[in-house]
C-alpha cells in the first residue's frame, strides 16, 4: 500500500457505516505482529511507547514522539493514527507546528487531547482547548492528502466525570474541525449512547478498562465507528515480563519458561 493510499483508506474507514478495531502497538516488533492479524488500521500508544523507551507515560518529548511516528508508519503497510498526547505544548500555534511536522512522518492521522500536563490543573479551559483543536485542523488543511484529526476530552480520566460537560466539550471540538471524537474513561454504555446522539462525527471508544462489561456487539449497535485498546496489551506484556523476572529474582525458580512462546513460533512472526 502506498503512503497516499494509506491516507485515503484511513479516512474512508471513518466514512463507512461499520465499526473497525484499531489496536495499539508500542514498538516496531509489536507493529509487525499486529499488522498480520487482519486489522484495517493501527494507532500508537503514548504509554506503551514511553515504557518501550524507559519512561513513564507523559514524559515523552516532542522529538521522540515524531521519531516514533516515523518508525511505526514505516513498519507497517496499514494506516497509523498517532497518539500525540497534548501536543507536547500549550499554545495553539505550537500545536499547529507539531501537526505540520507529524504530517511528514507517514502517519495517516493523530489525536490531540485537552490534558494540560499539570496535575493541579489537568484540563485546559474550554476556549484554549478549542483553539488548540482549531489550530490542528487548520494545519492539516494545508496538506495535499487526507489526515484524520481526533480530538480527545480527558475529563473522565481526571475525576471530572460529568457526561454533560464531556459531551459539550466534544461538540465544541467537532465544531472546531475534528474528524473523530474521543472521551477515554467514558465506560458507561448509556453515556456513550448519549454522546453518539449528540454529535455527528465518528466516535472512538477505548476498550482498556477492567471495569468495562460490554463488547464490540454492543458498541456496534450504538453506531460506534472506531475502537482502540490503548496501552492495555503493552501493559499485559510488561506485566508478564515483570512477573517472570520477579520470580527469578525472588525465588530463583524458572517456572515462567513454561509460559513462554515457543522460539520457532515467535520467529515465524518476523520472517
Amino acid at each position: 500500500m502506498t503512503i497516499a493510499k494509506k491516507f485515503s483508506e484511513f479516512a474512508q474507514l471513518h466514512r463507512n457505516n461499520e465499526l473497525f478495531v484499531m489496536p495499539n502497538p508500542w514498538d516496531i516488533g509489536s507493529t509487525r505482529i499486529f499488522s498480520q492479524l487482519g486489522f484495517k488500521a493501527l494507532a500508537t500508544t503514548s504509554g506503551g511507547m514511553a515504557y518501550a523507551i524507559g519512561k513513564p507515560d507523559g514524559q515523552v518529548t516532542r522529538e521522540e514522539a515524531i521519531r516514533h511516528c516515523r518508525e511505526i508508519a514505516a513498519a507497517t503497510s496499514l494506516p497509523v493514527s498517532a497518539d500525540l498526547e497534548n501536543g507536547y505544548c500549550d499554545a495553539p500555534d505550537a500545536v499547529a507546528e507539531l501537526i505540520t511536522d507529524v504530517g511528514t512522518t507517514g502517519v495517516a492521522g493523530c489525536s490531540i487531547e485537552d490534558y494540560s500536563g499539570d496535575p493541579q490543573s489537568p484540563i485546559y479551559d474550554s476556549s484554549l482547548a478549542v483553539e488548540r483543536i482549531q489550530a490542528a485542523h487548520e494545519a492539516r488543511l494545508t496538506f495535499d492528502f487526507d489526515f484524520v484529526l481526533t480530538a480527545r476530552c480527558e475529563k473522565f480520566l481526571w475525576n471530572e466525570k460529568d457526561p454533560d460537560a464531556v459531551i459539550k466539550r466534544l461538540q465544541a471540538f467537532e465544531s472546531a474541525g475534528a474528524d473523530v471524537l474521543f472521551a477515554p474513561g467514558m465506560n458507561d454504555l448509556q453515556d456513550i449512547e448519549r454522546l453518539m446522539q449528540s454529535v455527528s462525527k465518528p466516535v472512538n471508544v477505548v476498550m482498556s478498562s477492567p471495569s468495562i462489561t460490554f463488547g464490540l456487539d454492543e458498541l456496534r449497535e450504538l453506531g460506534v465507528r472506531r475502537v482502540s485498546i490503548g496501552s492495555s496489551i503493552a501493559q499485559l506484556v510488561y506485566g508478564k515480563a515483570i512477573s517472570a523476572i520477579k520470580e527469578l529474582a525472588d525465588s530463583g525458580t524458572f517456572n515462567f519458561v513454561h509460559e513462554a512462546m515457543n522460539y520457532e513460533e515467535l520467529e515465524a512472526w518476523y520472517r
